[in-house]
């Protein structure tokens, strides 16, 4: 009986000091509250040089998905003989020849060409 006594008193104690270790570890962030405002100086740039058009950056490409590329993807894919199909404002639709005969993979209009389809 005082054995039994003894081991719930030693995992009384385990218990305790692994709660009390997690803790100060719980609470090591502090209630932080802080309103920010970012912005970079080269989005407020505009020139009126340009023709109003704001949003023009040398630096940018095409921020859709560009028919060529979507081609070179789908080849990669194993898509032979890859042609554009289709591209309307939201998909771009390439067609070919996998392994199985005539396929499609379609792909998101948006940077990078995403898979929407196979």
């Amino acid at each position: 009986m005082t054995s039994m006594i003894v081991k719930a008193g030693v995992a009384a104690l385990i218990a305790l000091t692994g709660l009390s270790a997690t803790a100060p570890v719980a609470a090591a962030a502090g209630p932080d509250f802080a309103i920010q405002v970012q912005y970079r100086d080269r989005d407020r740039d505009w020139r009126p040089d340009r023709g109003g058009d704001r949003d023009w950056r040398p630096d940018r490409g095409p921020r859709g998905c560009a028919p060529g590329l979507a081609e070179e993807k789908a080849s990669r894919m194993g898509l032979r003989r890859a042609r554009v199909v289709d591209a309307g404002r939201r998909v771009v639709v390439v067609a070919g020849f996998g392994h199985r005969g005539p396929d499609r993979i379609l792909f998101a209009n948006e940077r990078g060409c995403p898979v929407i389809r196979r």
